[in-house]
């Protein structure tokens, strides 16, 4: 396993004085991207060799979020590695190492020019060490796209929302999907689960729709993300949220 230690900062807090969803993906993003450098291979060698990893699909499960200047180890590994594909796993531990959150990806290697899989490099696949422990369960099979809901917004997609891969980053899909959740959910409810399927790329200028609809479990919701000219599907999700009061 490759772990990384982080201090929460003051701007990496939200509304209730912990980290933020966004931030805890982040800093997963962070410590799978210094898994690459451990090996030689960072995104950046990658990106100047025309290669990026882009998620496909993902699960996160957070027991709590961690509070202003709290220390936490993130444990990261990767289950399974295939010739285009890889399995990365998650653990979220505080400091007295008991887990307050897992998570996993499924990442495709992929050729940002040719906008297409490529063949993960041999000397990655030689260094990088297989652990099948999985950190969650989660089946890998696409969440349904809506076509209606009772909660939606608009986003123009600004220079800003785009990653090195030239395409839209996944944390800026999450941020519009939980725009659309209602006020009385995020004022008295964290975000407890998140499941999520990238199938389609935003591209910059374009109008983004974020369609959010209640599901029949309560403080569940589906959401999709889609193109508002052509309808064309970016993302689905699904989040289900907890009371602040039985945490």
């Amino acid at each position: 396993m490759f772990e990384n230690t982080f201090h929460l900062r003051y701007f990496e807090m939200g509304l209730h004085g912990e980290a933020t969803p966004v931030t805890i993906l982040t800093l997963l993003e962070e410590t799978a991207a210094d898994h690459c450098l451990s090996i030689g291979h960072s995104l950046y060698d990658l990106l100047a060799k025309g290669i990026g990893w882009v998620l496909l699909s993902g699960r996160m499960v957070m027991d709590r979020y961690p509070a202003y200047k709290e220390k936490i180890t993130i444990k990261t590994w990767l289950s399974e590695l295939t010739t285009c594909r890889g399995t990365r796993e998650n653990l979220i531990l505080d400091e007295a190492d008991n887990i307050i959150g897992r998570a996993k990806g499924f990442w495709l290697f992929f050729d940002i020019k040719k906008r297409r899989p490529a063949r993960i490099f041999e000397g990655m696949t030689k260094q990088w060490k297989i652990n099948s422990e999985e950190s969650i369960q989660m089946e890998n099979k696409k969440i349904k796209a809506i076509d209606e809901a009772i909660y939606s917004k608009q986003f123009l997609v600004h220079r800003f929302d785009m990653d090195s891969n030239e395409h839209v980053n996944n944390l800026r899909y999450l941020q519009w999907a939980m725009e659309c959740i209602p006020d009385e959910i995020t004022d008295t409810c964290y975000l407890h689960t998140i499941d999520g399927n990238f199938v389609g790329e935003a591209q910059y200028g374009h109008t983004v729709e974020s369609l959010t609809d209640p599901d029949v479990t309560e403080n569940t919701f589906n959401h999709t993300l889609r193109d508002q000219s052509n309808k064309q599907v970016f993302s689905t999700a699904k989040t289900v949220w907890k009371n602040r009061i039985n945490k």
